[in-house]
């Protein structure tokens, strides 16, 4: 397993992997700069409510690796040097269980959630869990990612895609169907579609379009699954593993990313709430506002943007312009929680359980309450 990433950016997400990433945006107008200075303006007035409130920021993000957020820790921090954060990254799936253990032993740690499982929010809205809170730049959000009432909203979109060992040039696979080529047997290396959601609706899609048969010629290549979408794509360009769908990318430089131009691929709005008994909710109004404020959109999150003010990554397309890839599918997918199950349940007979540690906690030393107010883990 190699070493941890420092930057989410760099592994995860296919923005930062075109020429410039997302900080070739286009060039600001005069209104533009008037309404950057006005959300720098807010922002610092948070800041102040946040250093006089003191304690550390706790957010829960979803990922599978320790320190894949380190990236917006960092930006954060430099940006208002008299905040700490602690970023906690662990699957999704897990972080919300943890929220709703959190909540039921009314010892809620965690200020700010921003996570895979779309379909988590409006339940917890529901629930009346959730902060209402409208961050700085909320009125540029694309409509269809944002709740109209501000308990939640989609901070940026994450994508998985292929992932091809560079070595192969212009021979790489592009469509799903260039995987099942004689020459990949026994070079293709994937996620467990069953231990991650997005990686399921990317395998869905596909035996949507293709059958049942797609999948089980892919499986005659004999590909290797392991845990988390990073090992999997730090893998491509590494031994004799060549190519990987239904991940971002990797760090590593042995391996680029390409979309298909007529398969499906999967996209989403990692969404973001502000817990309603967060310990430091002037510190997660900060956070949430300064994350989704157009410089940082620009500037330091690497991938497509959450606001419609903010050019797509060099070379790519506004996210919504997608023949082969709705951005809103995964939540459709997700909120049929039993529909997914059925299908998780078939595809694990193909491909079997799950096997090895949690990449993201592999000494299993998250606990229930990891990074709580003390600092401490537990």
């Amino acid at each position: 397993m190699k070493s941890t990433r420092s930057t989410l950016a760099a592994t995860l997400v296919l923005g930062l992997l075109a020429a410039g990433g997302a900080t070739a945006a286009a060039a600001p107008s005069a209104s533009a700069g008037r309404a950057g200075s006005s959300e720098e303006a807010q922002l610092q007035a948070l800041y102040r409510q946040a250093v006089a409130e003191g304690g550390p920021l706790v957010v829960y993000a979803g990922g599978d690796k320790p320190g894949q957020a380190d990236y917006l820790k960092q930006a954060f921090e430099k940006k208002f040097p008299k905040m700490k954060v602690d970023i906690v990254v662990d699957f999704s799936k897990n972080h919300d269980a943890r929220v709703d253990n959190q909540i039921a032993e009314h010892h809620v740690v965690a200020d700010v959630v921003h996570l895979q499982t779309v379909d988590d929010f409006p339940r917890w809205k529901k629930e009346g869990v959730l902060g209402q809170y409208k961050p700085v730049g909320w009125n540029k959000v694309y409509p269809q990612i944002k709740d109209q009432d501000g308990y939640y909203t989609g901070v940026f979109f994450f994508a998985f895609a292929n992932v091809t060992a560079t070595q192969l040039g212009s021979a790489a696979p592009v469509e799903a169907k260039d995987f099942l080529k004689p020459e990949f047997k026994n070079k293709l290396v994937f996620t467990y579609p069953n231990d991650d959601d997005a990686v399921l609706y990317y395998f869905k899609q596909l035996t949507d379009a293709y059958g049942f048969d797609y999948l089980k010629k892919l499986l005659a290549q004999n590909p290797k699954f392991v845990r988390g979408t990073q090992d999997s794509a730090d893998l491509v360009g590494t031994g004799n593993y060549v190519a990987n769908f239904g991940s971002g990318g990797s760090a590593s430089g042995l391996s680029t990313v390409t979309l298909p131009r007529k398969s499906p691929w999967v996209a989403w709005p990692q969404t973001a709430a502000v817990l309603k008994n967060a310990p430091h909710k002037a510190a997660a109004k900060l956070y949430l506002s300064w994350l989704l404020s157009k410089d940082a959109q620009e500037h330091s999150i690497g991938t497509w943007s959450a606001r419609t003010d903010v050019a797509p990554p060099a070379g790519r397309k506004p996210i919504f312009d997608y023949p082969t890839m709705n951005p809103l599918g995964l939540t459709k997918f997700m909120s049929d929680r039993a529909a997914l199950d059925r299908y998780k349940a078939r595809i694990n007979l193909y491909i079997g359980d799950v096997q090895g540690v949690n990449p993201s906690d592999p000494k299993n030393v998250l606990g229930l309450y990891p990074v709580d107010q003390t600092g401490t883990q537990g």
